[in-house]
């Protein structure tokens, strides 16, 4: 029953024993890889597949440290020679906490990429030219993108669902490396006009002259060289229109804004025409727009404006319960990326990463990753793999001068190394009496013990 039952599911699955070998493998594996199942049933995982090897193969690598792998993509090569491209999830089969074998599920995407393949040389085969990069517009993130366990961000989440679902102006506050624009795009895609424009511009890429042209369009001859040309006001109707750092536009070009948001009508430069406009503004800035004001790079009555709702993204060192979960996803997102099955970090890299501060927030977290996974060959990333900058545990104290401070987690534990260590030497270590000096029970007694390898 259990046969028919597994083979009955419409994905390949491979289940080894400890040593390697196979001992099920239902038809659709044997489909995906190209043989039959005769060929692999009581062999050896690289007696079948040679291309592979222990630190290539998905089974083999589980059965060694015992740690899951999921949605790992991997490219290899049949006994045939047909080379296999698949999408797989494989589990280790623990009887208490000893690994007996492994399961791998597996989705074929062979057939998929020399669909895509074709279609490719088909396409430049039509136009008799090579092929050019495809252009990426609208949005293309969900909340389901955004990667968190924090309180903060989930009512930040809950804030922008609810948001998503009015055409009232949103302002975001964040700083840089936060993820606005992911947030953004994700209320976009929630939201009545999902499937209309989202159109992005970042205010401070361009001088207030030109700025001003590509929001409200040109009309031909309005100056040497204009041409008849919508802005992106008139693209995003019906739809969102996110500007970015709006506390880089000048005061005078502020108060053209205000009066478009005011009335919802827009005149290209040089143009007499009016054009009636239905978009949903979201704006975002990287300082707070208190600031801005106080500054007097942000007119007040624009900011009342654009603040009916009102987000704040908290920096990652105000979430650092997320970064374990954020740096299990961009292992797995750069696994995919440089074909490699890094299955997680070690303990120690982790205390470090929660002792930064993040001043560039996620993407510096991301950007960290990708720095160690470059350098890892193994099956983890630790403490050697971080960037230099991140093990100089450095804090300026009042003074102004440097003081090395260690982690507190590695600090509670040499001190309790060393307490225990002395009250086994004043009894001869004797684990009853110790125990009692310690006011301890004597099972966490031993199990300490066993943890720092303290034994005579």
């Amino acid at each position: 029953m259990l046969e028919a039952i597994l083979g009955s599911i419409d994905e390949g699955i491979h289940v080894v024993d400890s040593n390697g070998i196979t001992i099920y493998y239902n038809q659709v594996a044997a489909n995906n890889d190209g043989v039959d199942i005769v060929d692999v049933l009581g062999k050896h995982v690289l007696e079948v597949f040679p291309s592979l090897n222990k630190q290539s193969s998905t089974l083999l690598k589980v059965i060694e440290n015992g740690d899951p792998i999921y949605q790992q993509s991997q490219s290899y090569k049949n006994i045939k020679g047909q080379f296999i491209d698949t999408v797989n999830t494989t589990l280790p089969i623990k009887v208490g906490k000893k690994t007996i074998g492994a399961v791998e599920i597996a989705k074929d995407l062979t057939r998929v990429r020399k669909l895509s393949q074709s279609l490719l040389e088909l396409q430049g085969k039509v136009h008799k030219q090579r092929l050019k990069p495809v252009s990426i517009t609208g949005a293309n993130y969900t909340f389901d993108d955004i990667v968190t366990t924090s309180n903060e961000m989930y009512k930040v989440k809950e804030l922008a669902k609810r948001a998503a679902h009015t055409s009232s102006p949103v302002m975001i506050y964040g700083e840089t490396g936060t993820g606005k624009e992911l947030l953004i795009q994700s209320i976009h895609n929630y939201s009545p006009r999902k499937n209309n424009q989202f159109i992005a511009q970042n205010c401070a890429t361009l001088p207030a002259s030109l700025l001003e042209s590509t929001l409200f369009g040109t009309k031909k001859g309005s100056f040497t060289g204009s041409v008849d040309r919508a802005g992106l006001f008139e693209l995003a109707h019906n739809g969102t229109l996110f500007l970015d750092e709006i506390n880089t536009m000048s005061l005078e070009f502020q108060s053209k804004l205000l009066r478009v948001l005011e009335d919802g009508v827009i005149r290209r430069v040089g143009g007499t025409e009016a054009y009636a406009v239905d978009v949903r503004m979201i704006v975002a800035m990287n300082e707070h727009p208190h600031s801005c004001i106080e500054k007097q790079l942000l007119r007040s009555d624009l900011y009342y404006r654009l603040n009916v709702i009102f987000i704040e993204i908290p920096p990652l060192r105000k979430r650092i319960e997320d970064i374990p979960l954020l740096v299990q996803h961009f292992i797995k997102k750069y696994n995919n990326k440089f074909q490699k099955l890094v299955t997680g970090i070690d303990e120690t890299a982790i205390e470090r990463l929660m002792y930064h501060q993040w001043p560039g927030n996620i993407r510096e977290l991301e950007h960290s990753i990708e720095f160690a996974m470059n350098l890892v060959e193994k099956d983890k990333i630790t403490i050697m793999h971080l960037p230099q900058y991140l093990l100089e545990n450095r804090r300026n104290n009042q003074n102004g001068s440097e003081v090395f401070i260690k982690p507190l987690r590695e600090t509670l534990e040499e001190t309790e190394v060393k307490l225990i260590t002395d009250a086994l030497k004043m009894t001869d270590f004797n684990i009853l009496k110790t125990a009692k000096i310690l006011e301890i029970p004597r099972q966490t007694l031993q199990y300490k013990m066993k943890k720092f390898q303290l034994i005579r």
